[in-house]
């Protein structure tokens, strides 16, 4: 029998999403002190979630936690539904004070604001702050992109919008589907996908596929997003990926600058688990001053986890 010297207490939570069994799945780690790097992979590994999260004292000026993310294959410089879900857990454990407004995250690509908004002395919702988008040149063949989502070239092309890596931290491929229904569809193409981030030039990275067909549930946007080389096949709601989709739609002039800061993304509804990420983009015409990123969680339990 192992001899147990060293226990760890975790949070599971439903982020973005109000409702339990929604959302996607968090495991966060509120005191990951005297953890190494490969350890916190291989628990990250163990509970097998698109991302889990470590927090530690705050190491930068101007910051209030430290925050690790790994996925289980990879550590990430930054992701949002962990920024999010880590916030929920923290005022949870009492780490954030009830009541207060705003605090920073310490993450691997640097200060991340998070402000907060409470409800009858309980956190209700969550705005982290991303940096401003690049984007790159738009991906002529948009036929690669067709063949790596299984498909028909006219789903994208019909759009008249390009495919395109744009990035607020993280790089995606963005790529527009004329209707609901191609979204639901689409099954990666692995070698076909492979194809598509060579030439954008993101090996790990992933793709953001979306349509801006309206339905009943007044979403701006329908989305998936498939990263299969980061260990994650489909992820259910994508926060580092929804920052620059709300770059993507006003700088295509697809939402007007009035309607910016308040759009919202529909995911993981083909995975049975739908996510609600709301956008909020501050823009001066096609000019993008601010980028933020916001949701709901609930906590779904806690547990303990042995180190030997």
């Amino acid at each position: 029998m192992l001899s147990y010297v060293r226990s760890y207490r975790f949070l599971q939570l439903d982020v973005f999403t109000a409702n339990l069994f929604g959302g996607n799945q968090l495991a966060v780690f509120p005191d990951g002190r005297g953890l190494t790097t490969e350890t916190m992979q291989a628990i990250a590994k163990e509970m097998n979630f698109s991302e889990t999260t470590f927090v530690l004292p705050a190491e930068t000026p101007g910051t209030d936690f430290r925050m690790r993310i790994f996925t289980p294959g990879y550590e990430l410089p930054m992701a949002g539904h962990p920024t999010i879900g880590s916030a929920f857990a923290l005022a949870r454990t009492g780490a954030i004070e009830c009541g207060r407004k705003s605090f920073v995250f310490g993450l691997g690509l640097g200060p991340t604001p998070v402000t907060l908004t409470w409800k009858d002395r309980e956190l209700s919702f969550a705005w982290m702050t991303q940096r401003l988008p690049t984007f790159s040149e738009p991906i002529a063949n948009r036929a690669n992109a067709a063949a790596a989502l299984g498909v028909p070239d006219s789903a994208v092309g019909g759009t008249g919008l390009p495919v395109q890596v744009v990035s607020c931290g993280v790089p995606f491929v963005f790529v527009p589907l004329a209707t609901r229904s191609a979204v639901d569809n689409a099954m990666i193409n692995r070698e076909a996908l492979n194809t598509l981030l060579h030439q954008a030039g993101l090996e790990t990275n992933g793709v953001f596929l979306f349509s801006m067909e309206r339905g009943p549930d007044k979403a701006t946007a329908y989305s998936r997003m498939f990263a299969p080389a980061l260990g994650v096949h489909e992820d259910p709601a994508t926060g580092s990926a929804s920052g620059p989709l709300g770059c993507y739609l006003v700088r295509h002039k697809v939402v007007p600058p009035d309607k910016a800061n308040a759009m919202l993304s529909l995911q993981g509804v083909q995975m049975g688990r739908p996510s609600y990420v709301h956008i909020s983009i501050g823009a001066d015409g096609t000019d993008i001053r601010s980028v933020q990123v916001g949701g709901e969680s609930v906590l779904a339990g806690e547990g303990v986890l042995y180190i030997p």
